[in-house]
């Protein structure tokens, strides 16, 4: 493992642990050379997903890209990092766990919403208003009164396909 500060060759493990879904391998680790203190995940290679964007075009999933958009939503909120890591988590397997190995943005827009909603209005706003573009004030309330008027199924449930059982929550893609 090359050290992101000198890039030297080695390092030793300090500490290995699961995550909390049991998806990854988290490792701190020190180089043998300049002694700076990284972090690494091990993670099972996984079958490619095609997001289908909305211009039409296509691109591999990004794990990465998904938490960035969940962490930024979430910013200044109480949900933790954990929690965060968890959803995206989740969202991933459920990707995997699929028959389809494409989905549109609009599905993954709509399963993160899902999980927001579960963990904390602010950041379903905040995630909502760039995912689905809002104009202006009108749909920031037409959005919240859809929060106030429907109450919370816990279950998740963007394409009504099919349905396979999480830890947390139903999941249907």
């Amino acid at each position: 493992m090359l050290c992101p500060n000198c890039q030297h060759k080695e390092s030793r493990v300090l500490e290995s642990r699961s995550t909390e879904a049991k998806q990854s391998i988290r490792r701190r680790r020190e180089c043998l050379n300049c002694k700076y203190r990284f972090t690494t995940y091990e993670r099972i290679e996984l079958v490619p997903v095609t997001i289908i964007k909305r211009d039409s075009s296509r691109e591999s999933f990004d794990r990465s890209k998904l938490l960035r958009g969940i962490l930024r939503a979430c910013e200044k909120t109480q949900v933790s990092h954990q929690t965060i890591e968890s959803i995206v988590d989740e969202i991933d397997a459920t990707l995997q766990q699929s028959t389809s190995r494409e989905f549109s943005s609009n599905e993954i827009g709509e399963l993160v919403l899902k999980y927001l909603r579960n963990e904390s209005e602010v950041a379903y706003i905040r995630f909502a208003s760039v995912y689905r573009k809002f104009q202006g004030i009108k749909d920031f309330v037409e959005t919240l009164n859809q929060l106030q008027n429907n109450p919370l199924t816990g279950e998740i449930d963007p394409c009504n396909d099919t349905s396979s059982q999480n830890t947390k929550y139903n999941l249907v893609l």
